[in-house]
């Protein structure tokens, strides 16, 4: 197909382990040529010359490892690994899933708008639990929510983790997961929450934590909510815990969402979660959350005044102290753009890049904090087989440098 190439075995040894990016796509561009070809090998020493590849989007630098035996060794030595961690962050890449029943899809890549078909190592099916942070995602099955794995879907690296504490099947589960960018240390929190028995109203809450550096669970906090219960909404940033709530009725508030915070450092154990009750900045068909450069953002559809279970827009807001401050509302041709959009719908975001995506449709929205600016992605080279077929996806950022 004209615009469309294939791209197999850019495998970088050693380090890099034998990654390759398999069936790559390519999406023609306007412009895109090749360029002169230029020595620089006759130029350039190795350390500049590694500091220069350091600085290359990811899938350019598996590229460069296939120019010659020099590119090769430098791109692949443990010195330009370290180089890497000096590289502040990565645009985050958006994952679709193009199946409802097994874990296939493309990536997205933002620097270069090329999708790239890549595999997740150990996931089983598209609904398991994913969060992300700094290049580590965690995935955890949907079914006990006993099965944990941190893995770098780029170097497919994956390392499974002790059962979490407390409730094995709960009726709502949260996960996030934090990584430290200095010592790549990582926290994993999973907010639980239980109907109590017999009680409609009252929901059983618990907080788990898991500490990479001990490699052990703590569950320091559980508490009993009454007319709210948990969701499957969590972020970590700058180490507090968010989470949504969801109102169950039988309470004076009129908002349907809430937010909570925890603060992890501290790690109260004391039932006091709704004095740091947050509502919602309107009423909102969902929320999703996510970590903006440490900063609380939240995407939320906006439901109608007389309907507010309704979607009529989707809105941009970020945390500041106790209040929400709106920072971008979708235009109305973008959300138009999307066909028939559900009250309901995928959205994750880090660094500066905000994804959207309808459960419906492989059409993919990014929205630029700091330009303020909105673009659809290249096509997802995938088409809706049936009616009933969903897409979903989640982002993360795609580093080399480090593993679980």
């Amino acid at each position: 197909m004209e615009g469309e190439t294939s791209w197999v075995s850019h495998g970088l040894n050693n380090v890099h382990r034998g990654f390759e990016f398999d069936a790559f796509f390519e999406v023609a561009d306007e412009g895109n040529r090749e360029a002169a070809s230029v020595s620089l090998d006759l130029i350039l020493p190795d350390d500049l010359l590694e500091r220069i590849l350091s600085n290359l989007p990811i899938a350019s630098i598996f590229r460069a490892g296939s120019v010659c035996r020099r590119w090769h060794e430098i791109v692949s030595s443990r010195r330009f690994i370290w180089n890497l961690s000096h590289v502040l962050t990565q645009k985050p890449w958006y994952f679709m899933f193009t199946s409802s029943d097994e874990p296939v899809g493309y990536a997205f890549d933002p620097i270069l708008r090329k999708w790239y078909g890549i595999e997740l190592p150990y996931i089983e099916t598209s609904n398991w639990f994913i969060a992300s942070s700094c290049g580590l995602v965690c995935f955890m099955d949907n079914d006990s929510r006993s099965q944990l794995y941190v893995c770098n879907p780029i170097m497919k690296e994956c390392k499974k983790l002790l059962e979490p504490p407390g409730l094995k099947f709960s009726d709502y589960s949260a996960l996030a997961i934090s990584v430290n960018r200095v010592s790549h240390n990582y926290s994993v929190s999973i907010v639980k929450s239980k109907q109590v028995p017999g009680n409609f109203f009252q929901w059983d809450l618990s907080v788990h934590i898991y500490d990479s550096e001990t490699m052990m669970w703590a569950t320091p906090l559980t508490e009993v909510l009454t007319g709210w219960r948990g969701g499957d909404e969590s972020i970590i940033c700058d180490g507090i815990l968010y989470f949504l709530i969801y109102s169950t009725g039988g309470g004076a508030s009129e908002s349907r969402h809430g937010l909570i915070t925890y603060n992890l450092c501290s790690r109260s154990s004391h039932g006091l979660l709704m004095r740091s009750f947050i509502p919602a900045p309107c009423s909102l068909t969902c929320g999703r959350l996510m970590n903006i450069k440490e900063k609380l953002i939240m995407v939320g559809g906006i439901g109608k005044q007389d309907r507010s279970d309704i979607i009529k827009g989707i809105g941009i807001w970020a945390l500041e102290g106790k209040g929400w401050h709106e920072i971008a509302r979708m235009p109305h041709k973008f959300f138009q753009g999307f066909g028939e959009f559900d009250d309901v719908f995928a959205s994750s975001g880090t660094d500066d890049l905000i994804y959207i995506q309808s459960y419906g449709a492989p059409a993919l929205l990014v929205f630029d904090v700091n330009q303020k600016q909105w673009r659809w992605a290249q096509k997802c080279p995938v088409t809706k087989r049936f009616p009933l077929q969903l897409f979903t996806g989640f982002c993360f950022e795609p580093r080399l440098e480090i593993v679980p």
